[in-house]
């Protein structure tokens, strides 16, 4: 997805949430076409012309100033992860050199994955606090292959119980709990490393995608309301047994931060 179509599916999502009576305005006309507040009733509420408005909804939110971003988060009504993923995507419309330099993905050492390697009668991965798998054993890219499949790198849990939850759902046996401490714990993460411009930016697209497909019938970001995983332990694969019954298969899941000699 490029920066200015997610500029404009963020903002529609977020006005779409929010009726003319939540924001204190009169809603003239019983027949709204439109779900949640219009684009002159934004414009209104952030102080802005409605030209203005409808060109940063159409994705052109270079240059504009943090004062102007500020009321249009105010407008609607955005938490802290949704308005620093706001501020995001506007540095990322805009010159080089106003983008913040990103840090280089994580990797493991050799003698890490070494000790993955060695155990071969467990599935074993280690991952960062943003969810991105940095390395597994030969049994867990089997049984994570699901996780693999898509043809970003590095895999991100998180991404793949929102993004492709019907796959999700089948994979993982506990899907609820599971996404619902997935959105806990990046929110956590999110508070400890607030100028993470990776987490910000797979927050806010996590989000988006939570609104844009809240019939799903998955936990979105937004709905879980926990600031840390609400239980611990390994997560439980559905695994099809000889083709049929499925069984729970645990796996053994290690953070970067708490093995020695991982680089950030």
């Amino acid at each position: 997805m490029d920066v200015r179509t997610e500029i404009r599916e963020f903002l529609r999502s977020r006005r779409a949430r929010i009726t003319p009576e939540e924001a204190g305005l009169p809603a003239y006309g019983g027949n709204r076409r439109v779900k949640g507040l219009r684009r002159e009733e934004v414009a209104l509420l952030a102080g802005v012309s409605v030209d203005y408005y409808v060109r940063m909804e159409r994705g052109a939110l270079a240059g504009t100033s943090e004062g102007v971003l500020d009321a249009l988060a105010s407008a609607l009504r955005l938490d802290d992860a949704e308005r620093d993923h706001l501020f995001h995507l506007a540095r990322e419309c805009g010159p080089p050199s106003s983008r913040r330099r990103r840090k280089p993905t994580a990797t493991v050492r050799p003698a890490l994955q070494q000790v993955l390697d060695a155990i071969t009668n467990a599935a074993a991965l280690i991952r960062n606090d943003r969810r991105d798998v940095l390395a597994m054993n030969q049994l867990g890219r089997a049984l994570y292959s699901p996780v693999l499949a898509g043809p970003r790198r590095p895999a991100n849990t998180a991404r793949f119980l929102y993004l492709n939850s019907d796959a999700a759902r089948a994979f993982f046996v506990d899907y609820d709990q599971i996404t619902c401490n997935a959105a806990a714990s990046l929110r956590l993460e999110a508070g400890r490393n607030p100028h993470d411009e990776e987490l910000i930016a797979l927050v806010g697209e996590l989000s988006t995608c939570s609104e844009l497909s809240g019939s799903s019938g998955r936990p979105g970001m937004c709905g879980c309301t926990g600031t840390g995983p609400s239980s611990s332990g390994p997560a439980r694969l559905g695994l099809r047994v000889h083709g049929s019954a499925h069984r729970p298969w645990p796996a053994l899941e290690c953070l970067h931060d708490i093995l020695a000699g991982i680089g950030r």
